[in-house]
Parts: structure tokens; sequence; C-alpha cells
């Protein structure tokens, strides 16, 4: 032990004296280097204070700020959300919005300005894409085609009239607002488009979320409602994928190819990708978790995927979506791979998303009464559109009121996969400040109301009325 400290304490020594006797002779070397700057440039700075915060001014410190304040704000928003029985994605849009110009901007502009200078939010942005893509494949993954197909002939019924009737009322309400509310430069025919796809989604990982905390995942309503969910995810982001091709699009003839390429794109990851990828999923899993390889070659076809679709005109989201679809429909092999992407993108890079979100929501421009009503409207007739449709369809099919009431209240629920839509439309300059924000308020109010609204159609359909409880007990 001693011979070790000696050997170790002349080693140090030696090299401690000639790391010195280096550096001192070396200064000479920068004297006249030193002799041509500016009077202070080697100077050190007297307030150390604020070299610090000019430090905190650097793009990497401030993103790790940005980040560290998302992540806290949102999770305390998230817990308070859940608390009162709502989904955690309530508090965190609500977080969003906090963080935005609309109550942290108003309140403290300063900091706000510090916290989000606009030219820091393109790699916020970035980051939030980065969390999308790896959320959307998750949600690709987590739907069942064979369930759809099982449950295919009510399922599509409902899924496409809670589709085909909100996108009808969304293009009607596009007529009326196009003038006031749409971009400089947008056209009508993408105004209203996107009007529709906006008013007709449905979240189906919210809804999901909703079923299972509400106990209903194995009963004939929850399996009816994820399953018209599901139908309903694939129709949307199909549709989606159309209106960004003719939104983009110069002359229809573009929009046309862009629609065959699309097709072609779906068919070849279906036909060809989704058959060598189920040859992936059935080599065994060793000590229950995925080889580098598989998890290597998953990921190459999600980014490969998202590319392609990026390329081609639609959203690189939809190849995202598609590539989780076509993964094995093993059911191990989804859920070690979900849980490899789960934590990062949910818990820190969709916050992110957001925050982004409600840094672009101006509330404190709908500064007139008329405003407000506008919002109360477009809430009202997107609950029509959604509430109202996927009610009526699930009694034409046959189903009871009090299961076509609670379908129609779930595909009522907007949350994440709107702001995904919404935020779409404002990056590619077709939705207003003024008019993002009213929709995204939407999305906050659609998506709230759903868990009250399944307690309270419960509580009625579970209440018997005072003529059958007096008819009851004459008969006792």
């Amino acid at each position: 032990m001693k011979k070790h400290i000696a050997v170790y304490t002349v080693i140090l020594a030696i090299f401690s004296v000639l790391i010195y006797f280096t550096l001192k002779n070396g200064e000479a070397l920068s004297s006249g280097i030193l002799s041509t700057l500016p009077r202070g440039a080697a100077e050190t700075p007297g307030n150390i204070a604020a070299q610090l915060f000019e430090n905190t001014k650097h793009p990497m410190a401030l993103l790790l700020l940005q980040v560290t304040v998302i992540l806290v704000v949102s999770r305390i928003f998230g817990l308070l959300t859940r608390f009162i029985k709502q989904p955690s994605v309530i508090g965190e849009i609500a977080a969003g919005i906090v963080l935005g110009p609309s109550l942290l901007g108003l309140l403290f502009p300063d900091f706000f300005a510090y916290l989000f200078p606009a030219e820091s939010l393109k790699a916020l942005n970035f980051l939030s894409q980065l969390g999308l893509t790896f959320f959307m494949f998750t949600i690709g993954m987590e739907l069942d085609l064979e369930s759809i197909k099982s449950k295919a002939r009510d399922a599509i019924v409902i899924s496409h009239t809670g589709i085909i009737f909100p996108f009808f009322l969304g293009v009607l309400t596009a007529y009326f607002l196009y003038q006031q509310y749409a971009t400089p430069g947008s056209t009508f025919l993408a105004f209203a488009l996107f009007m529709g796809i906006s008013m007709s989604i449905t979240a189906f990982p919210v809804l999901a979320r909703i079923i299972k905390e509400k106990g209903l995942g194995n009963t004939h309503l929850g399996k009816l409602a994820l399953t018209s969910a599901a139908a309903d995810d694939v129709t949307a982001w199909c549709v989606l994928a159309i209106v960004i091709a003719f939104a983009k699009a110069t002359a229809l003839s573009a929009a046309f190819y862009t629609i065959i390429l699309t097709v072609a794109f779906i068919a070849f990851m279906l036909l060809v990708v989704g058959p060598l990828l189920r040859m992936l999923g059935k080599r065994p899993i060793l000590n229950q978790d995925l080889s580098k390889n598989t998890v290597a070659v998953s990921f190459c076809v999600l980014l490969v995927s998202s590319y392609i679709a990026d390329v081609i005109g639609i959203h690189v989201l939809f190849g995202a979506f598609l590539a989780g679809v076509v993964m094995p429909p093993n059911e191990k092999f989804k859920e070690l791979l979900t849980y490899k992407l789960e934590d990062v993108s949910s818990l820190i890079l969709l916050p992110i998303f957001f925050a982004i979100t409600g840094l672009r929501t101006q509330i404190g421009l709908l500064n007139e009464p008329a405003q407000w009503l506008l919002c109360l409207a477009i809430i009202g007739i997107a609950v029509l559109g959604k509430f109202g449709g996927a009610t009526a369809a699930a009694k034409l099919v046959g189903q009871p009121w009090r299961s076509s009431f609670s379908i129609g209240a779930l595909m009522n629920t907007r949350g994440l996969m709107e702001l995904v839509v919404l935020n779409i439309g404002y990056d590619m300059g077709i939705l207003s400040a003024e008019l993002f924000a009213i929709m995204v308020l939407m999305a906050l109010a659609t998506t709230f109301m759903t868990s009250p609204l399944l307690d309270f159609i419960n509580y009625v359909s579970t209440r018997k009325p005072a003529s059958q409880k007096h008819t009851n007990g004459a008969h006792v």
C-alpha cells in the first residue's frame, strides 16, 4: 500500500513540474498575439454575475433550461388534472398555454422573452417533431387491424359517419370564416379541407386511456369504441394525407400525382414491407428483450418511411404512423419496442410539443366579444358533428341508447391528435393565429368534457325514473 502511494506521488510531482515549466515558457508565444488584441479583450471580466448570465443565453444552455422548465410545469399540471380525474394530456396542453404568450408572456414579458426568444424556437420545434414522429409510430403499433376486421361492420359505419358529418360541418363553417380568418395567400380549398379535418379527428390514445381508467376495456362498449376510434384514426390520417396533398399542390394535377404516389407508398408498405417484418417478428425474443439488430431494423423502417412520406409531399408523421401499422403483429414485440420509445417520446419530447403549441396560442388575440362567441360556436359545432354523428351512427347499427351516447362522447375526444392537425395547418400558413387559438381551445374543451359526459350518461341510465320506482313499489 505504501509503495503504491509513493509511486503515485512521484509520478504526480514529476508531471506537474513538467506541465508548469511548459506553460511558463509558452507564455512568451502568446505575448505577441495578445498585444494585437483590442484593449480589454484579454482581460478577465470584472462582473462574474454578468458573465454567468450571458452564459445562460448560450443556445445549448438555454435549450436545457427550456426543456427543464417545460418538463416540470407539464408534470405539475398533469398531476393536477389526474387529481380531478382527467387525462394528464389536458394538463400538459394547459401547461403549454400557461408557458406561452397567453399567460407567462402577459404577466412576465421580460422573463418570457429571456426564456423563449424567437431564435431559440427552431431547436424546440425540432425536438417536438422528433417526439411526434416516435409517438405516431407507437400509435400505429397500437392499432389492431384484426380487431378492426372482426368488428368492421359496426365500427366502420360509426367511425366514417363520425368523420364525414363533422367534416361537412367544418367545410360549411369555413365558408363563413374564410374571408376574415384565413391567412393571406391560402386558397379556400385548403382552408376548408383543414377546417373539415380539424372538426372530424378523434384522439385514439386519449380515448384508449379513458376507457382503461373507466374499466371498460373488456366490455362490448369499450371494444366497439376502441375499434371505431382505430378505424377513425386510419381513415383520418389517410384523409389528412390527401388534404395536405391538395393544400401543397399548385395545381390539381400535382395533387392527383401526390395521391397516386401516396396510394403506391401505402400499398408497398402493407404488401411488401409488412410481410418482411412479420418474419422479423417470428424470431425468438431472448431474455425478455429485443436484439439491437431488431431495434435497428425497426428504427430504419420508421425513419425511411417518414422520409419517403415527406418527399412525396404528405407529412412525415403519416410515414411514422404507417411504419407503426406494418410492424409485426407479435404483441410481445410491440410491447418491448414501445417500452423503448414511450418514456422518451411521452415524458420528455411530447411536453415540448405542447409547449410549442402553447407558444403559438395567443389567447390575447381574442379581445372582442364576437370572437369569444365564435369560439363557443365552433365548440358547439364540433360537439354536434362528432358527438351527434357518432351517436346517431351507433344507434342506427343497433346499439342501445346508453352505448350510443357513450360512443359519441368517446369519439368526441380530440386531444393531442387535434393539436397535431392544427400545427400542420399553422405551419403551412393556412390557419391564422386567431383561428388557431380558437381551435386549440376547442380541442381542450372537447377533451375535457369526455369523462364528465360519460359519468353523466352512466348516472342518467342507471337511475330509475320515479314512476318506475312507484310501480315497482306497488307490486311488492
